[in-house]
């Protein structure tokens, strides 16, 4: 199991609307990715911004076929997130 400290930092985050982004960086306590396309499922779009003091990381990866998935835990040194498919996605996801 990865602590918190070893798992990726979200590096950039290019989706302004989310409620976690402040300064293109990403404050949620953990993102989740997943879905069919490698979408940020903790992307939201609320009235107030939330965790600007400390910098998000990926808690969790369902996309099991990306190359940096090890137990649908992110083995990547960082993350991007941004507009793909979808509003929010992994730009970091590649298929094996």
């Amino acid at each position: 199991m990865t602590s918190t400290q070893q798992m990726p930092e979200v590096q950039d985050c290019s989706v302004s609307s989310c409620s976690y982004n402040a300064d293109s960086g990403c404050h949620a306590g953990a993102i989740t990715i997943g879905g069919d396309h490698a979408h940020c499922g903790t992307f939201v779009e609320i009235s107030f911004r939330s965790g600007i003091e400390r910098t998000g990381v990926v808690g969790a990866c369902h996309r099991s076929e990306c190359v940096h998935n090890e137990k649908l835990e992110c083995g990547a040194a960082s993350v991007q997130v941004g507009s793909a498919a979808d509003k929010a996605d992994c730009l970091t996801y590649s298929a094996r």
